[in-house]
């Protein structure tokens, strides 16, 4: 620490299904959490919509909790929150008028196979080569280039609007850092704009020909700033003081600072709705031949000439996303964390696989027309036995994108670094390991993402020095070394394999949109 002084952090963490704001201390410790979930919104199948003032009603009302509860269950007070660091669910899209701060329409989210008919006539055009090589990017609805396009074309004088210059877009943490700061800020951090379709990672600046194509005014897009950095005071009237906003990463980014994977070649997978993996690839983009996405890791340092950080990363559409099915669609459990002692009333899946393509797959295969499906049933089959199948299905989609990392990376990993809800489940986390035949560590603090937001804003305000001061922090809480055997390991995957190329293409292309 830079200070004897007590500090704190609050980090905001914006995820896909709930709100959480954290208070975590100088030492990196939690000293009080909050959380609320809220509505999702399905329009149509592979459809995904929030409602932006959901999201903002529940994460200002976590952050005040949780700075309520700092207070209460240490002292904290607001004169010792040093810094807002902000995290989010990435891609997801909202757009906003300028003068209101009203939003035009729900926010589609990332999951959200809605532009699927435009990513395909992009890429009838030939762009798909041009995004990768600015982007780092495939052409998919994942991303918000094409969100934005949509919007703009189906809202009512929408696109209009936006060239006389009257609404804004943001993803997540751009809209809560307008409305944060009273409309005074709009901006974005690297991380979350190499997530757009719209960004040059090799220029650092918003590509013009990729606005061009989409029809996007460059008046609409948020400032792009540094993931460490202090981008405004918050309105003193949100929580009683104006305290600095000085972190923003998208959150599989944060994740992996949150991880302290601050060397090129360490990895990290997260486990939430989705699950994303990333390796730190230094200061050298690299251009996956095994369909992984070149992102930005983060950027520290000098707003004019920032340190950029770039990873390559796989996605996965539906993590523990799968798990909330079996609670809510299927009614299996009552709570999700019930799915770990009822996977464990079976040795084994009895021959099931459950792929949970129920958005299509992501990394390695980027089929918007897959669907989900449960292959192997046999009259011996139980609810047991397809929770089983459903946690498996995690670690079988992670050995895919680290398959594929590997093989761009050129590097075989020794160990993995997990996170995110999900990594509580001590049966995944030994099958992941076994999977893989990979050791897998899963730290102390789990709460990574918030972390690494909250590292970011420190940073920004001098609570810790530098990154070997916050390396130094990560504690390992347990260790999973692979115990299965080879032969195996090799069947089980090869049964996955099989059973995703039963759901690869299932939908006709009409059917996503």
């Amino acid at each position: 620490m830079v200070s004897n002084a007590p500090a704190y952090i609050l980090a905001l963490d914006q995820g896909t299904t709930s709100s959480r704001a954290i208070v975590f201390n100088s030492y990196g410790a939690i000293v009080s959490v909050a959380q609320q979930e809220f509505p999702q919104i399905y329009p149509a199948p592979g459809l995904v919509e929030h409602d932006p003032e959901a999201i903002w009603a529940t994460q200002l009302a976590t952050a005040r909790e949780a700075l309520r509860l700092a207070n209460a269950n240490v002292g904290a007070t607001l004169a010792q929150i040093a810094a807002i660091g902000v995290t989010n669910q990435r891609e997801t899209t909202i757009i906003w008028e300028r003068a209101t701060g009203r939003p035009i329409h729900n926010a589609i989210v990332w999951q959200s196979r809605l532009t699927a008919p435009l990513c395909d006539d992009l890429k009838r055009r030939g762009l798909e080569p041009t995004v990768r090589a600015k982007t780092g990017l495939i052409i998919d609805p994942y991303f918000s280039g094409t969100k934005i396009a949509w919007l703009l074309d189906h809202v009512s004088g929408a696109r209009e609007r936006a060239e006389r210059g009257e609404l804004l877009f943001g993803t997540v943490e751009s809209f809560l850092i307008w409305r944060l700061s009273g409309g005074r800020a709009h901006v974005t951090d690297y991380t979350n704009a190499s997530r757009t379709m719209l960004f040059n990672i090799h220029t650092l600046d918003w590509d013009d020909d990729l606005l061009r194509e989409l029809r996007i005014p460059r008046a609409m897009l948020p400032h792009v700033a540094p993931s460490s950095y202090v981008y405004a005071q918050c309105d003193p009237a949100l929580f009683g003081a104006p305290l600095p906003i000085a972190g923003a990463a998208g959150d599989q980014q944060a994740a992996t600072f949150g991880q302290a994977c601050f060397t090129p070649g360490m990895a990290k997978n997260t486990y939430g709705t989705g699950c994303f993996m990333l390796l730190n690839t230094g200061s050298q983009a690299h251009t996956s031949q095994h369909g992984l996405l070149t992102t930005i890791a983060w950027a520290l340092g000098d707003p004019a000439r920032p340190q950029i950080t770039y990873a390559l990363e796989g996605s996965v559409f539906v993590a523990g996303a799968a798990v909330q099915w079996l609670r809510d669609g299927l009614g299996v459990i009552k709570q999700s964390v019930d799915v770990e002692a009822l996977a464990r009333q079976v040795p084994d899946t009895n021959g099931v696989y459950v792929v949970p393509a129920f958005t299509g797959l992501g990394a390695p295969y980027w089929d918007p027309q897959a669907r989900g499906a449960i292959l192997g049933l046999t009259r011996g089959v139980t609810a047991a036995h397809v929770a089983r199948a459903t946690l498996d299905a995690m670690a079988y989609q992670t050995h895919d994108v680290l398959d594929a990392m590997q093989a761009d990376a050129g590097v075989a990993l020794q160990r993995l670094r997990v996170d995110g809800g999900a990594s509580v489940n001590d049966l995944l986390m030994q099958f992941q390991a076994d999977i893989l035949g990979v050791e897998t560590q899963r730290p102390r603090v789990r709460e990574t993402t918030a972390l690494g937001a909250a590292y970011l804003a420190g940073l920004a305000t001098g609570v810790w020095r530098d990154q070997v001061e916050l390396a130094s922090q990560w504690a390992l809480d347990r260790a999973f070394t692979p115990q299965m055997d080879a032969g195996q390991r090799a069947r089980l995957y090869a049964g996955w394999r099989k059973a995703v190329e039963r759901a690869r293409h299932w939908a006709e292309p009409d059917q996503a949109e």
